[in-house]
């Protein structure tokens, strides 16, 4: 039975440690109520009672709602939708972003498979999707074995309704499901929280297409793993071992080969400029100012970031894009020290520059990959340390010796603002990810402790 008798009351707070907010309307006298965990999202959903009251529509007196909100059971399958979904964000994803988005569309889909006879083996699943059904350009634009079609015509005949989402049981087990790797080991917590940002994502764009009225994982409970976002000061390299790193890097691959002379001044820029190693590896000399004594600068604005070639536009291994988390034109202006003036100087009268007049390239001129800085820089420490730190998580890798650099610049006493905009970082940021790496923190406050007690004697 239907009714234009509705009748639409305010908005009430339910209390508690998180509180949430109550809708409520009556139907022909008959009371209904739906919860909101926010204001927001309650306000939109009396705005949509009221514009339909207004508009003169019936409500359903067993559902309370008007044709125009009832909830329709999602028509899509999952993997038909994480199809669109992919779709829509690979055009303007960056190319780390679209193998995040395609390892995440995979857990999902790999949870939300049934039990269907003939079910292919896993390695074949996994290859399925993660080389040929979420990337761009799909399977149906590629020529692809037919091992793989097999498997991908099985996913889509096998992938639960996208509804299913809206049970919170199932909920919970694909949220499970990310904390596992697609090799079958426990991902790490960074892991888990990146891939749920896409499957969080994926239910708000869901929510736009009209297949729910809200995201569905909200009403599960579920603790996500804790992620440690402060260095490890057992990473920061002192500036004695910096300089033996740098000078056993000079070492690897021999003299001739010169494969880790070429390495030095990339190396040199992470920890005397303080450089990510993107940033470094895409540094052309035109952005650079190197006296013949005293500090030079360096402009940077671009960075040549390590991915795979399916993920980027232009099909090579590396893209070239603006400074991370910044617009695409923004300079950062950074101050380097004549050490590191003097190192670059070396390697330009050793080695030259590319055509494109880039610092740092491969024997061929090409850029260079992770790969090669990663085992070379792993060649350098067991040259450069004793077996006892060889073991230790101290610089470890590259990226470490920008952590050295970051804390090394604080604990000198230069001011959070100037380091943070040296980093390219936010001062929150930078504070908050560098806390436990301060020498002498607790020598102060002991001390200061200690006065305090001794007026009390």
């Amino acid at each position: 039975m239907k009714s234009t008798d509705v009748r639409v009351w305010s908005i009430r707070v339910k209390p508690g440690k998180r509180p949430s907010y109550e809708v409520r309307w009556k139907v022909a006298g008959l009371s209904f109520s739906e919860t909101r965990k926010t204001k927001a999202l309650a306000d939109s959903f009396r705005s949509k009672l009221l514009r339909a009251t207004r508009d003169g529509e019936e409500f359903d007196t067993v559902s309370g709602l008007p044709d125009s909100m009832a909830e329709r059971k999602a028509s899509l399958s999952w993997y038909s939708f994480a199809l669109q979904y992919l779709a829509m964000k690979w055009p303007h994803a960056a190319p780390n972003t679209r193998d995040g988005i395609n390892e995440s569309l995979t857990s999902v889909t790999l949870a939300l498979l049934d039990d269907r006879p003939g079910r292919p083996e896993e390695r074949v699943l996994r290859r399925a999707l993660r080389n040929w059904a979420f990337v761009i350009p799909g399977p149906d634009d590629r020529e692809i074995p037919d091992e793989i079609a097999n498997a991908l015509h099985w996913v889509s005949k096998a992938s639960r309704p996208l509804g299913d989402l809206a049970d919170p049981v199932v909920g919970r087990a694909v949220l499970d499901s990310l904390k596992i790797k697609l090799d079958g080991t426990a991902a790490a917590a960074e892991t888990v929280h990146r891939k749920r940002r896409t499957l969080v994502n994926s239910m708000h764009y869901a929510v736009d297409l009209g297949e729910f009225q809200e995201n569905p994982l909200g009403a599960v409970r579920w603790q996500k793993p804790k992620v440690a976002n402060d260095v490890d000061p057992r990473v920061v390299a002192n500036p004695e071992q910096a300089r033996s790193l740098l000078c056993a890097v000079s070492y690897v691959g021999g003299f001739k080969r010169a494969r880790g002379r070429r390495l030095v001044g990339l190396f040199a820029g992470m920890y005397f400029g303080g450089f990510r190693p993107a940033e470094a590896v895409g540094l052309p000399l035109s952005d650079l100012t190197l006296p013949a004594c005293g500090w030079g600068e360096a402009l940077l604005n671009r960075s040549r970031p390590s991915v795979g070639r399916q993920w980027t536009d232009s099909g090579l291994s590396h893209d070239d894009r603006g400074l991370k988390n910044r617009p695409a034109e923004e300079v950062r202006r950074v101050p380097i020290p004549p050490q590191l003036v003097s190192v670059l100087q070396e390697h330009i009268d050793t080695f030259g520059t590319a055509e494109d007049g880039r610092l740092f390239f491969s024997e061929g001129g090409g850029v260079v990959s992770s790969s090669t800085y990663y085992r070379a820089w792993q060649e350098a420490r067991l040259l450069a340390l004793p077996p006892a730190a060889v073991a230790s998580p101290l610089a470890r890798r590259p990226y470490d010796l920008r952590h050295s650099a970051l804390s090394t610049w604080l604990n000198a006493g230069v001011d959070p603002t100037e380091v943070a905009a040296r980093a390219g970082n936010s001062v929150e940021v930078l504070l908050g990810r560098y806390a436990k790496c301060l020498d002498g923190r607790q020598e102060v406050g002991n001390r200061r402790i200690e006065e305090l007690l001794r007026e009390y004697e």
